[in-house]
């Protein structure tokens, strides 16, 4: 079994910083890529931001220069650094994993965290 364990979330003014932390445990042999995704009310989900192993890294355009992933692989811990929030960063934020889970298995699977609520007001 894996699983992933988001916190951080919360609410702040316009302007301000949060910054989220999502730990994987469980059945893990490698990680290849960890991620934030965030689906606001009526919206579908989307990439926010996401770091492979081997350091690169994809930003949604809406958070470039304001979000910044991080990730510990020794602690299978990935974060998400969020300034200058703005009321349209509001969303649910889900943590994601795309990780092979035993020696025994060659393919790799995605997994999701429950998710936290992060609520910027104006």
């Amino acid at each position: 079994q894996v699983r992933l364990v988001e916190s951080g979330g919360g609410l702040v003014q316009a302007g301000g910083s949060l910054r989220l932390s999502c730990s994987a445990s469980g059945s893990i042999f490698s990680i290849n890529t960890m991620g934030w995704y965030r689906q606001a009310p009526g919206k579908q989900r989307e990439l926010v931001a996401r770091l492979t192993t081997g350091g690169s890294t994809n930003y949604a355009d809406s958070v470039k220069g304001r979000f910044t992933i991080s990730r510990d692989n020794a602690k299978n811990t990935v974060y998400l650094q969020m300034n200058s929030l703005k009321p349209e960063d509001t969303a649910v934020y889900q943590c994601n994993a795309f990780l092979r889970p035993d020696s025994s298995i060659s393919a790799y699977y995605t997994y999701w965290g429950q998710g936290t609520q992060v609520t910027v007001s104006s």
